[in-house]
């Protein structure tokens, strides 16, 4: 990498947070049992539970998004069932169709904002039960979100509990992808924290790749023996990692003094100052996105400029001569960084 060129294109390029690093190194040594029954996995899946106030949960730790969410969306679906999401989720467009890989089809819905509201899922719904041939289609069973969004927007309380009293009605599971869970916990405009995801979700999963663990992430099954025989599922899919105290150790860390919650806190602090800079030198924004990516939209003769110095994230092109990129920050990114950016800008 060039050390002279600042690097926003995503929020996992670095490797772990010190505090992450420290406890991996520092518990080397531990002979522990294998496949997550070691006393660091049960640590840390008890500081998930306290953390979202649902001492019951069962806690299950995996190594990566799309592996989490082919074995959650694989584990909750019969043959015949499919999963709803955004047309834009990462499930329907960034996983290189692994949910059909497995056996189970997306059913892409419009979005707004990246998101996937209760007026068009329930209409979805109301014309799937009013057709007389539905036994001939894919089933709807489990309903996608993700916090934030694949645009950085966030679902609040409410438009949760909305799509949660509609996955009542209906008989469907409602499933929330966490990837970036911390920046969305951390942002000021949100109001669904932990214990909301536990009381309102079916199944969750709080994120470690992007926030500061090396890899994992924890998937949080708020009401006991949903999944039956979960574990052995997690096995069937690859997914089962023989030195499960990696992902426990990660967890414990992440989740002690509140270092979860103080990474999410800093990268937010960097991306609202880098907001507000762009926003008053005029910068357009293609939408608003509050928590750690930001969408900008500039013409393509400043994206010429830009890219010999900047690593960005292309996003889409517009027919005006414009296009938009992501620039993320995390719990790497450093005043410096942000302050050159600014400058370059």
């Amino acid at each position: 990498m060039d050390a002279q060129k600042l690097y926003f294109s995503s929020d996992y390029q670095e490797g772990a947070h010190p505090a992450v690093l420290a406890a991996l190194v520092r518990t080397n040594a531990v002979k522990t049992p294998g496949y997550g029954k070691d006393e660091f996995c049960r640590a840390a899946a008890e500081k998930l539970r306290a953390a979202c106030r649902c001492p019951d949960a069962e806690i299950h730790f995996l190594t990566g998004g799309t592996q989490t969410n082919a074995t959650v969306i694989g584990a909750c679906l019969r043959s015949y069932e499919g999963v709803l999401a955004a047309e834009t989720g990462h499930v329907s467009v960034h996983e290189a169709g692994a949910i059909e890989f497995g056996g189970h089809k997306v059913l892409a819905l419009p979005q707004r904002d990246g998101k996937l509201d209760a007026d068009t899922l329930r209409r979805f719904l109301e014309r799937f039960e009013a057709d007389e041939n539905n036994e001939h289609t894919v089933r709807p069973r489990l309903v996608y979100l993700s916090q934030p969004t694949e645009f950085g927007t966030l679902y609040s309380r409410a438009e949760l509990a909305a799509i949660r009293a509609l996955c009542n009605a209906h008989g469907l599971l409602l499933y929330v992808d966490g990837a970036r869970l911390a920046y969305a916990l951390a942002c000021s405009e949100n109001d669904a924290g932990l214990p909301d995801l536990a009381a309102l979700c079916d199944v969750f999963y709080v994120g470690g790749t992007k926030c500061g663990a090396l890899f994992g992430e924890a998937v949080v099954i708020p009401r006991p023996g949903l999944l039956p025989h979960f574990f052995t599922v997690i096995k069937q899919h690859g997914a089962l990692l023989a030195k499960g105290r990696l992902l426990g150790v990660q967890f414990d860390a992440l989740f002690t003094d509140d270092l979860y919650g103080r990474i999410g806190a800093a990268a937010l602090a960097h991306a609202d100052t880098l907001r507000g800079a762009l926003t008053e030198k005029g910068y357009r924004f293609a939408w608003h996105s509050p928590t750690n990516q930001l969408f900008l939209e500039l013409p393509d003769e400043t994206l010429a400029r830009l890219a010999p110095r900047v690593e960005y994230g292309f996003w889409e092109k517009r027919c005006d001569e414009r296009t938009v990129i992501r620039l993320a920050v995390n719990w790497a990114t450093t005043d410096g960084d942000v302050r050159k950016l600014i400058a370059l800008l």
